[in-house]
C-alpha cells in the first residue's frame, strides 16, 4: 500500500500518519502540499493520502476543504489527532541576532505569530509549503531559521534555538486519511460522519439543514462555509456530525438532506479520534430522554410500523 502525505519528512502530518494502523508496512510517499496528496489519491498515484484538516487555533486549512468538494470523490477513511509542539531552529552556531528570516507553514506562523513578534521582530517572516519543507530551507541556507517540530532539527541537523515557543499551549491539529470511495469503517459507537452541501440562496435553508440533523438528535460538532468557487455569493456548507452512516438516524437525516440540498456529497463516516465522554443513560429525567431522541429501537419500530401500513396490514 502507498500512502501520501504533505511533505517531507518529518512533518507533523507523517507523525499523524504513522500514529494509524493503515500505515504500517505502507510506503509512505511525501507530496509537496495538501493539493498534491489529494490529486495522487485522485489518479491512483497513491492508495491514501493524509492531510491535515483543522487546527484548535487557526481552525480549518482552506485547501483541504476546497479540495475536497472537487471531482471525482474522495472520503475519510480514518482521522488522527497529535499535539503540536513548535520550536524555532536554525543551521548549527546561528545565534539569534542573526536571525533576519523565519519560515514555517502558513498554521505554524499563525500558531507562534506572538512569539516571533516579542522575540525576533526585525525577522522576515516566509510562508512555506511545510514545516518540514521550512527545515529544510533553514539547512540549505535559504532562510536563517524555521519553526517546525523537534523530529524536523533531528532530520535536516539543525539546532533547536527556543522550544515550546507556541502562543496557546496544548493546540491540537486533526489530520484525515483520505481514499477513493469505499465501504466505510463498520460502526464503532463513537463515529464521525462528515458532508458538504450546497443549497439555494433563500431565507430559512441553511436553518433547514440544520433541522434535519437537531430533530434526529444528531449531535452537529463542525460547520464552516466556504464559496463556491464559479458561482458568486454561494456557498459550500461543511459539516460533521456524531454518528455513522449506518445509524438509523443518520441515515434518514442524509436522506432528508440528499432532498433538500442543491448537492450533497458524503465524505466519509470513521471512528472519532477524540475520547469518548461518558454518556448518560436515556432513561426518564435524562438530558436525552428530554430532548424526545429517539433510540435505535424506536427507528426499527417506526420502519415495522411504516410497512406494515404499506402493506394494508392491521396496525
Amino acid at each position: 500500500m502507498r500512502i501520501g502525505f504533505l511533505g517531507p519528512h518529518a512533518t507533523f502530518t507523517e507523525q499523524a500518519l504513522l500514529t494509524l494502523p493503515e500505515s504500517r508496512g505502507a510506503e509512505l510517499v511525501p507530496l509537496p502540499g495538501a493539493p498534491a496528496v489529494l490529486a495522487a489519491v485522485r489518479d491512483g498515484s497513491v492508495d491514501a493520502g493524509c492531510v491535515p484538516i483543522e487546527n484548535t487555533v487557526e481552525g480549518a486549512v482552506p485547501p483541504v476543504l476546497d479540495g475536497l468538494v472537487a471531482d471525482p470523490p474522495l472520503v475519510i477513511a480514518r482521522e488522527a489527532r497529535i499535539a503540536v509542539r513548535f520550536c524555532l531552529m536554525g543551521r548549527p552556531g546561528t545565534t539569534w541576532d542573526a536571525v533576519r528570516s523565519v519560515a514555517s507553514h502558513g498554521h505554524g506562523i499563525a500558531q507562534t505569530r506572538g512569539w516571533l513578534a516579542e522575540h525576533l521582530p526585525a525577522a522576515e517572516v516566509r510562508v512555506s509549503s511545510s514545516t518540514a519543507e521550512a527545515a529544510a530551507q533553514a539547512a540549505r541556507g535559504e532562510v536563517d531559521a524555521a519553526v517546525a517540530a523537534p523530529l524536523a532539527a533531528t532530520q535536516h541537523g539543525l539546532e533547536v534555538l527556543a522550544d515550546d515557543i507556541a502562543d496557546n499551549a496544548g493546540a491540537v491539529t486533526r489530520f484525515v486519511l483520505l481514499t477513493r470511495p469505499g465501504p466505510p469503517p463498520a460502526p464503532t459507537g463513537w463515529d464521525r460522519t462528515t458532508l458538504a452541501a450546497t443549497t439555494t440562496n433563500r431565507p430559512g435553508t441553511l436553518l433547514g439543514l440544520l433541522t434535519e440533523i437537531a430533530v434526529r438528535g444528531i449531535d452537529l460538532t463542525r460547520i464552516e462555509s466556504r464559496p463556491v468557487k464559479d458561482r458568486h455569493a454561494e456557498y459550500w456548507f461543511h459539516l460533521d456530525c456524531s454518528g455513522h452512516v449506518a445509524d438509523p438516524a443518520m441515515g434518514e437525516a442524509l436522506a432528508a438532506l440528499h432532498r433538500r440540498c442543491d448537492r450533497l456529497i458524503y465524505l466519509g463516516s470513521f471512528p472519532r479520534s477524540d475520547p469518548a465522554p461518558d454518556a448518560p443513560a436515556a432513561g426518564v429525567g435524562s438530558p436525552v430522554a428530554a430532548l424526545g431522541v429517539a433510540t435505535a429501537d424506536d427507528y426499527a419500530a417506526s420502519e415495522r410500523w411504516l410497512a406494515a401500513v404499506r402493506r394494508g396490514a392491521d396496525t
